[in-house]
């Protein structure tokens, strides 16, 4: 059985920096839109915040393939956008709404007293934003945000369902045509773990490696 995959793991594996570059680029997007939209659920007006929280609400419940669909067979053949640029587009705008939630969380669990006091040293509330709350509440979101990430890397296979040749796509092409489903899907079972497992650890040393000190101190 093994003998017989061997001749085609490089292609298999070839899938994976496909699958990498896919997650990557839906979480700059999602990172895109979903700090504006925190920003706006936390600092926004009445009506402001009631549009973003719509945005969050509504996506949330849109199964991840829907809005890839939606993407691909209307919006891509509107602006004749590559089915690449709309598979990215479409995770990147279902990750912005829960990436949307995260950075809410972490901008609230600054204190408020620290946008007082860059008040009273005379700082516009958007210097005070930018200048204060957001870094250290990007700071606060990562452990947060690498859940996240790593369920952008799962939801990555979905893209298999619009013909890009990522690992899931590739790991079908192969199981077609040697029909060992067992072993070609176990396989890359494994490949998506360790892909999650590093991203996890990566996030996680760069969380250790920004912690605020009072942070450090605290625990």
């Amino acid at each position: 059985m093994l003998s017989s995959i061997l001749p085609v793991l490089p292609y298999l594996l070839g899938g994976i920096g496909y699958t990498v570059l896919i997650t990557i680029i839906a979480l700059v997007v999602g990172f895109a839109i979903g700090t504006p939209i925190a920003l706006a659920r936390v600092y926004g007006g009445r009506l402001v915040r009631a549009l973003a929280l719509g945005y969050t609400v509504v996506l949330r419940g849109f199964p991840s393939l829907v809005v890839l669909f939606i993407a691909y067979y209307v919006l891509a053949a509107a602006i004749n956008l590559p089915p690449f640029l709309a598979g990215c587009a479409a995770l990147g705008v279902c990750s912005s709404a829960y990436q949307a939630e995260i950075f809410r969380g972490a901008i609230q669990s600054v204190s408020a007293g620290q946008m007082l006091a860059a008040r009273a040293l005379g700082m516009t509330r958007g210097q005070a934003v930018g200048s204060i709350i957001l870094p250290q509440a990007l700071r606060h979101a990562i452990p947060g945000w690498s859940n996240e990430a790593a369920v952008v890397v799962k939801d990555s296979s979905l893209v298999y369902a619009v013909g890009l040749a990522e690992l899931m796509r590739r790991a079908q092409q192969i199981n077609g045509t040697l029909h060992q489903p067992l072993l070609i899907f176990s396989i890359t079972g494994v490949l998506y773990f360790m892909l999650t497992f590093a991203t996890n650890r990566i996030l996680g040393w760069v969380e250790k490696k920004t912690r605020i000190p009072e942070m450090i101190e605290a625990r």
